[in-house]
């Protein structure tokens, strides 16, 4: 179940999304919150402004490696924009880091492209969470908050 903080912390995401675009970079963000509800870090996407690995989980992920202990790790959840690429997820899981709720999908994610035209760009296969990480508890996406994030991506696109 999905709880009002659940929704704080996603809305931040979208935030954050849009502020990596607003910065020339793809529309996602992520929100790493311990397991007392307290922010610990947050991020977005620098893959054009910084290098092409640089998702806002795998920031979170090395955060959480360097600053938590595994107990924490465990206890912690990640809010994010979209689900977890493969790369991020295989990050996640390696860190120990607890649950994942996320506003949007890879699948939903993929529709969107095949739906505005767009061949994926992706270097990679698109694998769920739980095909990558099939320990991780996993939410989403969050049906109304998805059509956010899809405008988001729609708006992406348009620019490039």
């Amino acid at each position: 179940m999905i709880t009002d903080n659940d929704m704080m912390y996603l809305r931040r995401c979208v935030e954050l999304a849009t502020e990596a675009l607003a910065a020339g970079d793809e529309p996602f963000g992520s929100v790493l919150v311990d397991g007392d509800g307290q922010v610990l870090h947050e991020d977005r996407n620098r893959a054009n402004s910084v290098d092409a690995t640089y998702h806002p989980e795998i920031a979170v992920a090395k955060w959480a490696a360097a600053n938590m202990t595994a107990e924490a790790r465990d206890n912690a959840v990640v809010y994010t924009s979209g689900e977890h690429c493969a790369m991020c997820s295989a990050a996640h899981a390696w860190a120990g880091l607890g649950r994942i709720v996320y506003v949007s999908s890879s699948k939903q994610l993929d529709a969107w492209m095949q739906e505005m035209g767009v061949k994926s760009s992706s270097p990679i296969n698109s694998l769920s969470i739980q095909e990558v990480a099939p320990n991780v508890p996993v939410q989403g996406p969050i049906a109304g908050l998805d059509e956010e994030v899809k405008e988001l991506q729609r708006r992406s696109l348009q620019k490039s």
